[in-house]
């Protein structure tokens, strides 16, 4: 199966091509520009290098979140236009197991974290090659709480890690480690390898019109919104 894998949740973009369990080629950045600049470009270069119409494509992968609200969008309406052009299916992807799947067969409790600000996190966590809990926001203070009570060493992986680390390193000490900075990130090619590995396990991929974005918390212009109306309320 030849899937093209998006990912731009998190601050990182990147797309990638794989044909079953073989990389064909992937594309990384992890810049200051928005993904709205750079997303389509590396999609559309991956597939003019590796000579692939995207008529070849059998499934549209993408993380779905949690992350960055922009990212979320725009990787998710990026996939779903492409799959509908194309008439082909999608597949939804986390993006914290995206990010904790190269850790996912070491001995360390894997712990992704993405930054959701405001002292405030987007987290799960893993153990022997399994998902533990769901995908979450909780305040780093909770995190430390939960991590506390797990034994052994953790590892830190995702676009949050330095944050969580430096908050909660006097907390847990030498038993919190962190991913090397190379492989912190969630990359595409991971997405593909997730989406492959679900459907062999029998779950079913999605129409692109059925595709949706899983942001756990509303959107900060929503929340500003609502605090607005909850003081109007309590003003009149």
């Amino acid at each position: 199966m030849r899937i093209l894998s998006l990912e731009c949740a998190s601050v990182s973009a990147s797309a990638a091509l794989t044909d079953d369990d073989k990389l064909l080629g992937e594309s990384f950045l992890a810049t200051a520009l928005k993904h709205s600049r750079t997303l389509m470009p590396m999609t559309e270069a991956l597939l003019s290098v590796s000579e692939t119409p995207i008529s070849s494509v059998d499934l549209f992968a993408v993380t779905v979140g949690p992350g960055s609200f922009t990212g979320v969008r725009i990787g998710v309406a990026a996939a779903k236009g492409m799959a509908d052009a194309a008439g082909k299916p999608c597949f939804p992807v986390s993006a914290l197991e995206a990010a904790a799947y190269p850790f996912l067969e070491t001995s360390e409790t894997v712990c992704a974290v993405m930054d959701a600000r405001c002292m405030q996190v987007y987290t799960a966590l893993f153990q022997n090659g399994e998902r533990t809990t769901p995908d979450e926001a909780q305040t780093i203070e909770a995190l430390g709480e939960r991590l506390g009570q797990i034994p052994g060493q953790i590892l830190l992986v995702g676009d949050g890690t330095e944050l969580v680390y430096n908050t909660l390193q006097e907390k847990l000490g030498e038993r919190l480690m962190t991913a090397p900075a190379q492989l912190r990130l969630p990359r595409a090619s991971s997405v593909a390898f997730l989406a492959r590995a679900h459907m062999a396990r029998g779950e079913s991929p999605v129409a692109a019109g059925k595709l949706s974005p899983v942001y756990l918390r509303l959107p900060q212009a929503q929340r500003e919104l609502n605090k607005k109306t909850k003081q109007k309320e309590q003003t009149v």
